[in-house]
């Protein structure tokens, strides 16, 4: 039981069938089936293969900011400010990609690196102040969100950038694009041979399907490579878990606490790339509030336990929890908020999870402890 209850796959299991069946105990008592309900959800998910493809690209970019926050708390930071990275990423890969006219291949390194780049160096910025000065990342973080998102609306409001009539920029210019074969499946060639294939048409003809899941893949591989099979991975993971030990071992701590943070600034930067350049509208808007694509990467690495694999499943859950809300709303008429329920009891449960090894420690204590006293009131008294 002990073994069993310490698995982290097993945790985050607990953990999303509880945060289910507390999401069917509030729909039952906002008068809605929950049974129905819960099928509703995960048919709106899973249904039809355009259903599959939404989720895959409605999950990539959330897998992205996930990856970034778990390798920053594999290296003992924790990097609250992937929305603001993500945001700048954004912005700076609109910027460069509506101004772009380039061959396709260079068009697109060049967009994907330069939102990379720009975020690496937002996240390193706050690696540098807490390496120079002290800085508690999670302070510096916050307020940097907020700047991403001023400087995001500040930038949709210049006349070289704005779109006259939208509230949004130009869009990045089609070389640009990581869709899958996106000018051939509008082709006369390419709808008449969709047409006599029915999933392909479902999935590539109504969808944005796009390489960015597949760059996600690899990047939670390379991640789990750099981590534990190469010297920098060591380094900054000794860091993480004691810096005085890293510092006598003689590890730049300083340089590490930077490099940590801009590579995890440079992978939220990366899914900012491929939503800009995969999904449309291929543009940033005026925004009033934060998207949350980074604050749902925190939760993605909070139910992955860090893992960079375990990060592409639980971005595929909650790529398909956000995208299966709306069908839920369509459907059922339960508002979407109970999605937020949902995936807010799924991170609560996946918290107290960390809870459940000391409470299975404790158990086996108590077992142990049981069987002696009953081995000693078996023995007989022996008297001289």
């Amino acid at each position: 039981m002990k073994k069993i209850l310490s698995n982290p796959f097993v945790l985050t299991v607990i953990a999303i069938i509880l945060g289910f069946v507390v999401a069917s105990i509030i729909l039952l008592l906002a008068g809605y089936p929950p049974v129905e309900s819960i099928r509703t959800l995960v048919e709106s998910m899973l249904g039809r293969p355009k259903d599959i493809s939404s989720v895959i690209i409605r999950s990539t970019p959330i897998i992205f900011t996930g990856l970034g926050v778990a390798f920053a708390i594999k290296t003992g930071l924790f990097n609250i400010g992937a929305e603001g990275q993500y945001v700048m990423g954004c912005v700076v890969a609109t910027m460069v990609g509506s101004m772009l006219d380039f061959p396709k291949p260079v068009a697109v390194i060049m967009v994907l690196a330069s939102a990379m780049l720009v975020s690496a160096l937002y996240a390193g910025f706050v690696g540098f102040l807490k390496a120079k000065l002290g800085i508690h990342e999670v302070i510096t973080s916050i307020m940097l969100n907020w700047i991403a998102l001023y400087f995001s609306n500040w930038v949709c409001g210049l006349d070289f950038f704005h779109k006259h009539g939208t509230i949004g920029m130009y869009p990045v210019n089609p070389c640009t694009y990581t869709m899958v074969l996106p000018a051939w499946k509008r082709s006369e060639e390419g709808q008449a041979f969709l047409a006599e294939n029915p999933i392909l048409k479902e999935t590539l003809g109504r969808t944005d399907v796009n390489i960015g899941f597949l760059a996600a893949v690899i990047a939670a591989i390379l991640i789990t490579y750099l981590l534990n099979s190469t010297r920098k991975g060591f380094e900054l993971r000794a860091v993480g878990q004691n810096i005085h030990a890293a510092r006598f071992a003689g590890i730049n701590v300083n340089r590490s606490i930077v490099h940590a943070m801009m590579i995890s600034g440079a992978l939220c930067g990366l899914g900012a790339g491929f939503y800009i350049t995969g999904q449309s509208p291929h543009t940033v808007a005026t925004l009033s509030a934060f998207e949350n694509v980074g604050f749902n990467g925190l939760s993605v690495a909070f139910i992955a336990f860090s893992s960079p694999i375990g990060c592409i499943f639980a971005g595929l859950l909650f790529g398909g929890l956000l995208y299966g809300g709306a069908g839920l709303q369509s459907k059922i008429g339960a508002p979407t908020e109970i999605i937020n329920i949902v995936i807010g009891v799924i991170v609560f449960f996946c918290a107290l999870s960390y809870l459940i090894p000391r409470f299975a420690e404790r158990m086996e204590a108590a077992r142990i402890s049981k069987q002696r006293r009953k081995k000693m009131q078996d023995q007989p008294d022996v008297h001289p």
